[in-house]
């Protein structure tokens, strides 16, 4: 299988919809704390609620998986709460 490009983003700087394809110009923060761009996402409008979807199934799954663990330990003084470092997700 060929390799994916791969972006990495921690935020949306700016989206756009032009001639039904949405646009969202993803951004990391620098050194200096300032968003800097990082990649464009285009999507056809049609398709963006079920891009949309797919991420806030993400989420509730990954808040899902957080309460379990809270729940699942006893509250340790010092210690953090140790969370899976990665799952699959099929939405």
């Amino acid at each position: 299988m060929a390799e994916l490009p791969t972006l990495f983003a921690d935020g949306v700087l700016e989206a756009t919809v032009r001639h039904g394809v949405a646009r969202l110009k993803l951004a990391i923060q620098d050194g200096n704390g300032k968003p800097s761009t990082t990649g464009l996402l285009v999507v056809p409008l049609a398709q963006l609620p079920a891009l949309a979807g797919s991420i806030a199934r993400l989420l509730r799954e990954v808040e899902a998986k957080a309460r379990d663990v809270q729940a699942a330990e006893p509250p340790a003084p010092a210690a953090e709460p140790e969370t899976p470092a990665a799952f699959r997700f099929g939405g």
